[in-house]
């Protein structure tokens, strides 16, 4: 019933921000649902992949990239978790949109803190869900025409999503990249923690903001000469953070 809904809420929308050169991976096991997300993209531009079963769709990710994951883990049961990490983990930089027809806050919250960008729950307005596409690909744009960026002894590379420090590979996890990214593009601003909760999370609330303290945290450890006392990763007492190239 909830697939019949959005079917007849389907129709064209004008989107005119939207780019074809977007790609979006769909993992989604309900065949109609696959249906209605495939000409609901589609039709605005985006290039499309669809996929039935989880587990298939963490081999293509190891081996194809793809700018938004859209996926359901409803039938994945308690691998649904690991799953997702395994997800972010294949490509830091990829940005996740997770539907399902659980509406628990739990839930929701779990997600969210594991990385995913967003959460919404079956039934949906397409109207919505485009909108939501369209804030996390606005979020996750280029920080700069540049292809990379270096600091000290750090360089990022935005077009593949790797970061290197002193010539060695650093492996960053999806929220660690973004929360870089976002204070790589804010460079010698202070940037609250809330900030960073409504732009690198999405949301302008957030259940602990313990949260980016965590990823500030990692990124010195991964980053910075003497994570003790950085000198790129700031902190900014009773506001929050700065980043000093």
């Amino acid at each position: 019933m909830a697939t019949a809904v959005l079917e007849r809420s389907l129709c064209p929308i004008s989107c005119p921000e939207l780019q074809a050169t977007e790609r979006i991976l769909v993992i989604e096991d309900d065949p109609a649902l696959r249906k209605v997300l495939q000409h609901l993209f589609s039709v605005e531009g985006y290039e499309v992949n669809l996929l039935p079963d989880a587990f298939v769709g963490l081999e293509t990710l190891q081996r194809e990239t793809a700018s938004i994951l859209i996926v359901d883990l409803g039938k994945a049961g308690s691998a649904r978790y690991d799953l997702f990490r395994q997800y972010a983990k294949s490509q830091p930089g990829l940005s996740v949109l997770v539907i399902s027809a659980n509406s628990e806050i739990q839930e929701k919250v779990i997600f969210l803190e594991l990385g995913a960008d967003d959460y919404v729950t079956i039934p949906f307005s397409p109207r919505e869900l485009l909108a939501r596409v369209r804030a996390i690909a606005r979020r996750t744009s280029p920080v700069r025409p540049e292809p990379f960026y270096s600091f000290g002894s750090v360089i990022v590379d935005f077009l593949s999503m790797k970061v290197t420090r002193r010539g060695e590979a650093v492996e960053l996890t999806n929220k660690e990249f973004k929360t870089l990214t976002y204070m790589i593009k804010n460079a010698g601003r202070v940037l609250a923690r809330e900030e960073f909760l409504n732009e690198v999370w999405g949301y302008s609330s957030y259940p602990c903001t313990r949260t980016v303290d965590n990823h500030i945290l990692k990124l010195r450890q991964k980053l910075e000469n003497d994570p003790s006392s950085p000198s790129h990763f700031l902190t900014m007492h009773g506001v929050g953070y700065r980043f000093v190239p």
